[in-house]
């Protein structure tokens, strides 16, 4: 099936003719592994994406090629891994178009980029009574390293609330807005509920009161692509992990003068200008954050990830999974008992469900026998649970691999878990 399709960060229309998932399916090889006994339909996603093999066999040659410690041997081996490491640092740059690889300082995960951010910029340039705030449909990364902050320095956490549809309520929002606000910290793509919010809007509000703004792009990206000078982002995090690359590896945006005004999160290694028993000077960002040996094959496997996704055009995928998502939203509004949560104009390839009278574990369990990975529970987002009034719920997610047949395929197993639950 071939549409036009919107995407939500550029607007541009893109067909999706030339599209062929089957092509791509068959770079993933987890994808041909049956799951107890049945063939795989995979729909989650958003937790962790597969892997291709081009990033399989980036990382792969690395270890079997030429191996080494980066940044201090002068020995070929780590010349070119420090060449390898560097390059994947400007790859990452590119993707989000930052201005300069030294903008990117490469994390376990975006949960480490915004707790990061909470000790390093909060702990530096925060005091007691200035406000930051938050939505309602923040992922827990994005909550519990500001009320750390709080606890340590008296900030005050305001929550924007969101509306029946799972958008921002910006009415609220701009209201909170005030001349003590200092950071506006708001997801790019909620992880539950797929609501895009509208973040270049998000940012002029906050620069107009002087406040700085961070997103987390963790869902984002990979559904939409980032451009992090176009919506002028102060901080924008992102992790290898949802993006077809490995784990253990993320990224932390931010704008030079920013990181430049950040002490160190952790000491070490390579973190250094220069250490004496009186006293120890660091390096300029961002080496100043990467204490110790980092993820050089993962670092590397990140970069691989992104040039697979980017052969495929970036357009080309979100049209791809927005199709996914017109399928996925008609079929399953049509099983009796069923409400999807998050409606949003602007949403990416997510829905999170629940069916009448069934618990989201036990039809998770059904549709794992049945070979379909969906996830249950509360997706780290328990604050939104309780605003949604459920305790959990089930969300399938699309990726570029992703297909109509595995929609159709979630569906029936959808009502045969009904018939035998009810």
């Amino acid at each position: 099936m071939s549409i036009p399709a919107s995407s939500p960060a550029t607007g541009v229309q893109q067909s999706n003719d030339h599209y062929d998932v089957e092509a791509v399916r068959a770079d993933f090889p987890i994808l041909a592994k049956p799951m107890n006994g049945k063939k795989l339909v995979f729909l989650d996603s958003a937790a962790s994406a597969q892997k291709p093999r081009q990033m399989l066999a980036a990382m792969q040659a690395l270890y079997e090629d030429h191996y080494a410690n980066i940044h201090r041997g002068i020995y070929d081996f780590s010349v070119r891994s420090t060449d390898d490491y560097d390059a994947a640092r400007a790859r990452v740059a590119r993707f989000i178009n930052a201005g300069h690889p030294g903008e990117i300082v490469f994390t376990r995960n975006a949960t480490e980029a915004m707790n990061l951010v909470a000790v390093a910029w909060g702990r530096t340039h925060l005091k007691a009574g200035d406000e930051i705030i938050v939505s309602a449909m923040e992922h827990h990364a994005n909550i519990v390293p500001w009320q750390m902050l709080r606890e340590a320095t008296g900030i005050v956490l305001r929550v924007a609330p969101i509306k029946p549809d799972g958008s921002l309520d910006w009415d609220v929002f701009s209201k909170l807005l005030n001349e003590r606000t200092k950071l506006v910290a708001m997801t790019h793509m909620s992880n539950v509920l797929g609501t895009i919010t509208p973040a270049k809007e998000i940012a002029r509000a906050a620069h107009a009161v002087g406040a700085k703004v961070l997103f987390d792009g963790s869902q984002f990206a990979v559904h939409g692509g980032a451009d992090v000078r176009a919506i002028d982002a102060d901080f924008y995090t992102i992790t290898a992990h949802k993006l077809y690359g490995p784990n253990g590896i993320g990224a932390l945006y931010a704008k030079r003068d920013i990181l430049e005004s950040m002490p160190p999160y952790q000491g070490g290694g390579d973190m250094i200008e220069r250490v004496t028993w009186e006293k120890t000077t660091y390096a300029a960002p961002p080496n100043r954050f990467e204490a110790g040996t980092p993820a050089i094959a993962e670092a590397i496997g990140f970069a691989a990830a992104l040039d697979y996704m980017e052969s495929w055009g970036l357009e080309r995928i979100m049209a791809h999974e927005r199709e996914l998502l017109e399928i996925a939203t008609a079929r399953l509004s049509a099983i009796p008992g069923l409400t999807i949560y998050g409606t949003a104009p602007q949403k990416g390839a997510v829905i999170s469900f629940t069916i009448d009278g069934l618990h989201a574990l036990d039809v998770g369990a059904l549709l794992d026998r049945q070979g379909i990975a969906v996830r249950v529970g509360q997706h780290c987002a328990e604050p939104l649970m309780d605003f949604l009034g459920v305790h959990s719920t089930i969300r399938a997610s699309f990726a570029m691999y992703s297909t109509a047949d595995e929609v159709e395929a979630l569906a029936e197993g959808l009502e045969k878990a009904r018939k035998m639950l009810s």
